[in-house]
């Protein structure tokens, strides 16, 4: 399985999940593209069938506390386009933070925590198409936060995976397209900390 080396990045990433997406460095930057649609979502009113996939890049950080930050740019097309940091622990239990493309065509800081089902939680609305966003682990505990200047942070959800012992949840990037026909998103100014702010509701 090739590995990738991100910029900024101390673990190499490596493609799962299908259909596979495209990526390449370009600079100090990662472009992922994301098939037609392609998603991570388990509706909890039912979804018949093999859990939903979709191909991502993904890597084992280092153990103990981190954060992962980058600012995303997206493509976007068609409702629910997003570029997407992920926390994948199993085929039904994964996180997303997402910058995604809403129903009523806005930029839109998102998340989804799935644990069996999923669920879904808008944050803010965002002008343009750039957002920082910044996954964090503390403990046993994580941490989703975006921010539309990389200095202060918003916590958007402060959850638990409850990863298996001995199977810690994978990290890394992806680019969805639902209802569309694919997507394309850009990873820069990635940043990784071997560590998690101290507090994780002031905006630090």
């Amino acid at each position: 399985m090739p590995f990738t080396d991100v910029p900024g990045l101390p673990f190499p990433v490596s493609p799962d999940g299908a259909p596979k997406c495209a990526h390449e460095i370009v600079g100090d930057a990662l472009r992922v593209s994301g098939g037609a649609r392609t998603d991570l979502f388990v509706d909890p009113a039912g979804t018949a069938g093999n859990p939903p996939n979709a191909g991502r890049l993904v890597g084992i950080p280092p153990e103990g506390d981190f954060s992962l930050a980058a600012r995303v740019r997206v493509e976007f097309g068609s409702v629910y386009d997003a570029g997407v940091l992920l926390a994948h622990a199993g085929p039904r239990r994964w996180a997303k933070l997402c910058f995604e493309y809403s129903p009523q065509r806005v930029p839109t800081a998102v998340t989804v925590v799935t644990r069996t089902t999923s669920d879904d939680a808008n944050g803010f609305e965002v002008e343009g198409d750039a957002l920082w966003l910044r996954v964090t682990r503390a403990g046993t505990a994580w941490a989703f936060h975006a921010s539309t200047d990389g200095e202060w942070w918003r916590l958007l959800r402060y959850f638990s995976l409850h990863e298996a012992e001995g199977e810690p949840a994978r990290v890394g990037f992806l680019a969805q397209s639902p209802m569309g026909e694919g997507c394309v998103a850009t990873f820069d100014r990635v940043t990784f900390k071997p560590s998690a702010p101290a507090d994780l509701r002031d905006g630090s």
